[in-house]
């Protein structure tokens, strides 16, 4: 815009309140995408992690044997995530309890399967964490951004009974700041909506894989009681 009607201009010469109203945006908007590119790596790994998982879980190798991989990959300080957790809570309370001797087949399963909905659910817990506030600021920042224009269209309203003619040049920065306001709530809340869809979806796709494996394991498990 001429006449340095831009919108550094607008923000710098806008009421405190108004100001006040950018400041929140930004930092909910700044924010909001930190989570969505930290949220993006975790589900992204959890994803590639169900695939691995389940092609060694699959390749025939021993339960056993996969178990002390596990081990072996703690003690190289790799980190395990998601469906191996699960694998290796339910698989170590199995072989504790059966170890036991003295607990029949039902109680092992149980407790087998008690472990495995724990690890579930702290791994549900994990892919989850923040993505419920981009749904807070996808809600709520409209609302701040309208706040702000109507505060910005007050003032702008106001500032007319001072002036002695109305023209077009008077008017327009204040409205020009309201409607400012509204964009900026719009820019916060849109990534924020559609990221927080877009992972609401991705956690459920992992999560519904957790609960799949957790039966076909629970029914392994129940062979391997069984057979033995």
């Amino acid at each position: 815009m001429s006449d340095g009607l831009n919108v550094i201009d607008l923000v710098l010469n806008a009421s405190p309140a108004v100001q006040f109203v950018f400041l929140l945006l930004l930092l909910l908007s700044i924010v909001s995408w930190v989570i969505i590119v930290q949220r993006w790596l975790v589900l992204s790994s959890a994803k590639k992690g169900v695939l691995s998982f389940e092609q060694r879980f699959w390749s025939g190798m021993d339960l056993s044997q996969l178990y002390k991989e596990g081990t072996q990959m703690q003690q190289d300080n790799l980190q395990i995530v998601g469906m191996e957790n699960i694998f290796r809570a339910g698989f170590k309370e199995f072989m504790r309890l059966r170890q036991q001797g003295s607990v029949d087949g039902e109680a092992v399963m149980e407790g087998a399967q008690r472990a495995m909905r724990v690890a579930f659910s702290r791994e549900e817990e994990k892919l989850e964490k923040h993505v419920a506030f981009l749904a807070t600021v996808g809600s709520v920042s409209p609302y701040i951004g309208l706040f702000g224009t109507v505060i910005g269209i007050m003032n702008s309203f106001l500032g007319l009974a001072t002036q002695t003619q109305v023209t077009l040049q008077v008017v327009a920065p204040g409205i020009a700041e309201a409607l400012l306001a509204t964009a900026f709530g719009l820019v916060a809340a849109i990534p924020a909506v559609v990221f927080y869809n877009r992972y609401s979806s991705l956690v459920d796709a992992v999560t519904g894989s957790y609960i799949t494996y957790s039966d076909e394991f629970s029914s392994i498990l129940h062979r391997q009681i069984h057979t033995n």
